[in-house]
């Protein structure tokens, strides 16, 4: 008691000399101090929350299926799997690796959950012969599988509505090693601390003093993340309040766990071109090429030792420092009970084992993503994409897409000057079901502009051809691929008044000719004349029923006088492909939320089937044309066993190149042209359609069936006069027809041969039809 007297006595004697300090430092403390706190710590809460709680929208590609007979090559398989993430490291005994003997590959997957199930992990035998699945077999128990499907590539994340690559994972899925081992290297003292360890920095002060530099630090994890968040790396004593202040204040209103668990995900650890690679996730898919569940002691040491100098350490640039960093931390983690004797030493001693193609794959396919989010921001807003921590689910086949893009890049290349000066944007589709398995906008796959599969518009010249053909054989009563048309010299006025006077690409005349050649050698004259029986108007609503607008009401509209992109053009094959069901193309098959729930699924359903029969035969006309036609150098090469229907399309003076092709489940649309209109000097048959067949020497597949299917049946005809004859009359030619609607008059060949029998001329044969030496449209 007497010494609080003698307090207050001394206090009240000092006072006129401690007034004015004290009011000055109160004025400071509840002026400057109190507010510039409560700014720092609105500022913390709305960063920290947003970095914490915004776990974006993740995308897939589409899951792998394997079951006996589905299109698979080694090369596609391989790819597939090193796309996903897995490595030959493991063997196919630990999760996330595979091994491959030949044709033959041993996988353990991961399992995933998906918006149409999912699968648990497995280990499984697969066996490939003659380009599909011959086995799959549970390693396990030797028991044949029917079907499986290994867990998907993640191919983008989504922040909003706009696409950034970032990997945040909860504390909970981060390896136990790796949570221990970073506060054994970085912050001993995690638990226990403020924010700010006082001893630390003490013995950090003296041994920076003996050493007459600095040699340690005394920053714990809470100030590095502080800084990472808020802060640049200047030196100078704002930042070191500033620092000091939002560490304690981060303290205050967060616990340890979520700390750290930011501090995971936000950590600098290395340089992707101009993209920070940020986080331990990131860095183990950058690094590694594994995922962070994946990752192997030494790994794990390798990225903690990263934390200190991402740039001074940086194993691919000097990997003899971030070897010897990484063993130091090696050696920590034994010295903290994290590890054994033995475990310590085979981690010592094995190599970096950096991955020379590992990379985040950042904005990895531009275009394609593109339609995602069309599809996706329907029905989904940008603060759902933020903060919803969805799983999407997308149709990407990552093999379809990365050969589509190599065969582009190889076209391009091989074509020299007239390819150097070409853009190219390509569309492939599974013709089951309508998905979208590849869309490439750009030579460049990567180009983050102009998206030309989706937004580039061009005429697709003779491409429309089927359609006006398809239009025609709706008319089984009138219409047949053996009906006669006239390829004979039109001129005639549009209804703008303007004169038109088309011309076939050969320049020749060819007369009275079946419709089947006609469409195979692509003759203008016999279109026009063909399309002008059929109706113009009848064509157009016909396009126009697939979601078309504005579509050219004029005759040129026969010879593909209409804008298009590709993807466009792609729904309407798809059409043909899909045997004349009505299949909307899709780029995405599910949305999940946080919990693993399917909220949306986007299920497909085709049309009841209309005009099957006039598809078919139009199908089947198209095999003609890569048999015998325009397409031909496609039936005479190594792919005739695809027995693949296609069209070429050129538009007025060689600006567009097209080709639109499909086999049992694969179509594929390309085009080539020049961003400035300019003429390439490319047919549909020398540019786009040597994409097409780049494409598919590669692309696993099924070949197209060369039955005429259900409602056609084969008949004799002469070409001449399009009527029934006998197979032994010269000139006699097969034609498929609707049944109940092949030719009822019939002619003989007698003619023919009561003059044979005199040595008359016998009754002259049918012209073949003339293939032009350079078959171009």
């Amino acid at each position: 008691m007497a010494l609080l007297n003698r307090l207050g006595t001394l206090l009240r004697a000092s006072w006129p000399w401690l007034r004015v300090p004290f009011w000055l430092l109160m004025g400071l403390v509840f002026g400057f101090l109190l507010p510039y706190t409560l700014v720092l710590n609105a500022r913390l809460q709305s960063r920290f929350n947003d970095l914490v709680f915004a776990v974006p929208t993740r995308v897939y590609a589409r899951p792998l299926p394997l079951a006996q007979g589905v299109p698979m090559t080694p090369a596609a398989l391989e790819l597939e799997l090193t796309f996903a993430g897995y490595t030959t490291e493991g063997g196919g005994k630990i999760q996330g690796s595979y091994s491959k003997n030949g044709s033959r590959f041993l996988i353990a997957s991961h399992g995933y959950a998906g918006p149409d199930g999912g699968e648990l992990p497995h280990r499984i035998r697969v066996a490939l012969s003659g380009g599909q699945v011959a086995s799959v077999v549970d390693d396990t128990n030797d028991k044949p599988i029917k079907a499986i499907h290994l867990d998907p590539a993640r191919i983008a994340t989504l922040y909003g509505a706009q696409q950034e690559e970032r990997r945040i994972v909860r504390l909970e899925n981060v390896p136990t090693l790796l949570v221990q081992g970073l506060q054994a290297v970085e912050d001993r003292d995690f638990k226990s601390h403020i924010g700010l360890d006082f001893s630390a920095i003490l013995r950090a002060s003296f041994a920076n003093l003996r050493a007459g530099h600095t040699v340690q630090g005394g920053s714990t994890l809470t100030q590095q993340l502080v800084r990472n968040l808020f802060l640049d790396r200047s030196q100078n004593m704002l930042r070191k309040v500033n620092e000091a202040i939002l560490s304690l204040l981060m303290e205050a209103h967060y616990s340890k766990g979520r700390i750290l668990e930011a501090y995971v995900n936000e950590v600098f650890l290395g340089q992707q071109g101009n993209q920070a690679v940020h986080g331990f996730a990131a860095g183990g898919e950058f690094f590694f090429g594994r995922r962070l569940e994946d990752l192997r002691p030494q790994e794990i040491a390798l990225l903690i030792g990263l934390v200190k100098g991402p740039s001074y350490y940086d194993p691919r640039r000097y990997p003899e420092r971030a070897l010897a960093r990484r063993n130091l931390v090696l050696q920590q983690f034994h010295d903290t009970g994290l590890l054994d004797d033995a475990q310590t030493k085979a981690a010592q001693a094995t190599p970096l084992g950096i991955a020379a193609n590992a990379q985040l794959p950042h904005n990895r396919f531009p275009a394609f993503m593109q339609l995602v989010r069309s599809q996706i921001t329907a029905d989904f807003d940008e603060a759902a994409l933020r903060d919803g921590s969805l799983s999407i689910f997308t149709t990407l086949d990552p093999a379809a897409q990365l050969y589509t893009e190599q065969a582009i890049l190889t076209t391009t290349k091989a074509l020299g000057k007239r390819g150097a000066a070409a853009q190219a944007a390509a569309v492939v589709t599974d013709t089951t079901n309508g998905s979208v398995l590849a869309v490439v906008g750009s030579r460049d796959p990567g180009d983050q502009g102009f998206n030309r599969a989706l937004d580039a518009r061009r005429p697709i010249g003779s491409l429309v051809k089927p359609f006006v053909y398809l239009v025609a054989l709706a008319q089984p009563s009138r219409w047949s691929l053996a009906s006669i048309v006239d390829d004979t010299p039109i001129n005639m006025r549009q209804p703008d008044g303007t004169p038109w006077t088309p011309q076939n690409d050969d320049r020749q005349i060819h007369g009275q000719v079946p419709m089947l050649d006609a469409l195979v050698h692509s003759w203008n004259l016999a279109t026009v004349n063909l399309g002008l029986q059929v109706g113009v108007p009848r064509i157009k609503g016909f396009l126009e029923s697939f979601g078309l607008e504005n579509v050219n009401p004029s005759p040129s509209l026969l010879l593909g006088a209409v804008d298009l992109s590709p993807l466009q053009v792609a729904q309407l094959y798809e059409y043909i492909a899909a045997d004349g069901h009505a299949l909307p193309l899709v780029a995405v098959r599910g949305v999940m939320d946080a919990k693993g729930q399917a909220i949306k699924r986007y299920e497909v359903k085709g049309g009841e089937g209309e005009y099957q029969t006039a598809t078919r035969l139009t199908t089947w006309a198209m095999q003609q044309v890569v048999n015998s036609g325009t397409a031909a150098a496609i039936g005479n090469s190594g792919l005739s066993w695809l027995h693949a229907a296609g069209k070429t399309g050129t538009s007025d003076s060689q600006r567009d190149s097209w080709f639109a092709g499909f086999t049992g489940d694969r179509l594929a649309v390309v085009w080539m042209g020049r961003d400035d209109n300019k003429p390439t000097g490319l047919y549909g048959a020398t540019g786009s359609m040597r994409v097409w067949q780049e494409l598919f020497r590669k692309m696993p597949t099924r070949p197209l069936s060369t039955t005429l299917g259900d409602g056609l049946e084969m008949a004799f005809v002469n070409p001449q006069s399009g009527k029934r004859t006998d197979p032994s009359c010269e000139g006699a030619r097969q034609f498929p027809f609707v049944s109940g609607y092949v030719p009822e008059a019939e002619e003989g060949c007698f003619w023919q041969r009561f003059k044979g029998m005199f040595g008359g001329d016998a009754a002259p044969e049918a012209p073949a039809s003339p293939v032009p030496s350079n078959p171009t449209d």
